[in-house]
């Protein structure tokens, strides 16, 4: 006998993706702030800000089942890169951690594009920008010394 087709009925809800984001960013209060264990997590040398990647991959791919847009999944996943990018840089990159909340920001992309909030072509717009963004911050050193080995050039010896 064949299986009746089950259709899920799209909802701007998740417990699981509403916990892991309470629980990364959140979940500790600390006076009028709260702070989460992804925070605490990127504090261990070499591995935090992996496993702070690792439990927002585990939203992202959630979010995916879920229908969520392309244009919009890329974004959450920029949001998770700079934080993992930035939370590995050595002392600032910790603060930075507690202050950037981006598994509170990927909560916040899913709800939109569950209620069909989320504007694709914004999305779309700021993937572009720090792509160019990326390009740029590659070209601009390569240049640079390029533009230097030229003017010094005549200075330097030959072989």
């Amino acid at each position: 006998m064949p299986r009746p087709k089950v259709t899920r009925i799209k909802t701007d809800e998740d417990p699981l993706l509403e916990w892991l984001a309470w629980l990364m960013d959140d979940s500790i209060a600390i006076g009028p702030w709260s702070i989460g264990l992804d925070g605490l997590i990127g504090l261990i040398p070499g591995l935090g800000d992996m496993i702070g990647a690792a439990v927002s991959a585990v939203m992202i791919a959630r979010a995916m089942q879920q229908g969520v847009g392309r244009s919009a999944i890329l974004r959450m996943a920029i949001n998770v890169g700079v934080d993992s990018l930035a939370g590995s840089i050595p002392f600032l990159g910790d603060i930075f951690d507690f202050a950037y909340k981006s598994n509170r920001r990927n909560l916040e992309i899913f709800r939109e594009s569950m209620r069909g909030e989320r504007q694709p072509v914004k999305d779309w717009a700021f993937v572009v920008a720090v792509g160019f963004l990326v390009i740029a911050f590659i070209a601009l050193p390569i240049l640079g010394l390029v533009y230097l080995a030229k003017l010094l050039g005549p200075y330097l010896p030959t072989f």
